[in-house]
């Protein structure tokens, strides 16, 4: 699809309604996410719910899942096969739950970080499991037979609250970004099999110049999207798509100007369309520009800004795996929205 060549709409199609605070995160299954897809969403109201796509296109609360955290839950992740869910909750626990035939059940709970645990993320492989904290921490989790975990490293190196972690979608390299205005990259050492850290973005070399809330990868794993309190969206890229898990990320393109309140949250799409959600109520997405003149800078233009999507800060945004035109979104008015992006006929 040429985005260069036509106006599009963000049209939406359906409200999820059911939450009773605050919607935090939004993960698709990556399994299920075509015909009969499956959206989970977690909230201030110390729940996560899980949405179904039925029949006949509209999509409805299939489960429910509580009483097992007693705080907000701030962050849901599929693993790879689609059939678990991590839960990461403002309480300092990780829930691990089984989909058995639509039935959920939270298998074990990770603990260990002192405080709220932020966000939560599985590698491709699905072995291993990041989660991290206030406590400025990074954990890593190796997945164990019959669903048990293990924490196999403790990462320190951010001196502020950790907002979210990340892995590369092929390769067992993690990034997080934090409170301290910092990304950070981190890799297992062949020689001592421990993490660490082998780079660290800040504003001297391009980095964010406030909190940076978000970071996503682009399918192909060579380029990289963060968002910041600093109302700018950042490009980052890699001439090898990090083939080691050591080459050095570099500045491609800083996107500002186009928010002027606090950006929350980036997610790439597969055909390679950014959507960015922030504290403004809205909705923008970016494509790439093939313009001539900057062809020595990656370039990206806005597609198209979606005012009051929500009523509420947009506190997450995620395109559909399968589905490239599907967007879903969630926000402090406790809603979920769900999108398509269509080309406007004349």
């Amino acid at each position: 699809m040429d985005f260069s060549d036509g106006d599009f709409e963000l049209r939406e199609v359906q409200k999820l309604e059911g939450h009773s605070d605050r919607v935090w995160s939004l993960a698709w299954n990556p399994v299920t996410a075509g015909s009969s897809g499956m959206l989970a969403s977690c909230s201030g109201d110390k729940t996560v719910r899980i949405w179904q796509r039925g029949p006949s296109g509209s999509w409805e609360c299939s489960a429910v899942l509580e009483d097992t955290h007693t705080r907000t839950v701030r962050s849901c992740a599929w693993s790879p096969s689609g059939t678990l869910l991590a839960t990461a909750s403002f309480d300092g626990t990780t829930a691990i739950w089984e989909n058995v035939g639509g039935d959920f059940e939270c298998v074990t709970t990770l603990e260990g970080h002192e405080n709220e645990v932020k966000s939560v993320a599985w590698s491709a492989s699905g072995s291993l499991l990041a989660t991290c904290a206030r406590d400025k921490t990074v954990w890593i989790w190796e997945m164990q037979p019959g669903n048990e975990f293990e924490c196999v490293s403790v990462l320190q190196g951010h001196t502020q609250d950790v907002k979210m972690v990340q892995w590369h979608p092929f390769l067992e390299v993690l990034v997080s970004v934090s409170y301290d205005n910092s990304i950070k990259v981190w890799t297992e050492d062949g020689d001592d099999d421990d993490w660490h850290c082998v780079q660290t973005i800040t504003e001297a070399s391009s980095g964010h110049a406030s909190t940076v809330w978000a970071l996503s990868f682009n399918s192909t794993g060579d380029k990289m999207a963060t968002c910041s309190d600093d109302l700018t969206l950042k490009l980052w890229g890699t001439a090898s798509g990090i083939s080691n898990g050591i080459e050095s990320w570099q500045h491609l393109s800083t996107l500002s100007g186009y928010h002027d309140r606090t950006v929350f949250s980036v997610h790439w799409s597969r055909e390679g369309l950014l959507a960015s959600g922030a504290a403004d109520d809205a909705i923008r997405i970016f494509y790439e520009s093939r313009d001539t003149d900057t062809v020595d800078q990656l370039s990206y233009k806005m597609l198209l800004k979606k005012e009051k999507a929500h009523e509420m800060d947009v506190n997450c945004v995620q395109w559909n795996p399968k589905e490239a035109t599907l967007l879903a979104s969630a926000s402090d008015d406790g809603t979920i929205k769900i999108w398509e992006l269509s080309q406007v006929s004349i």
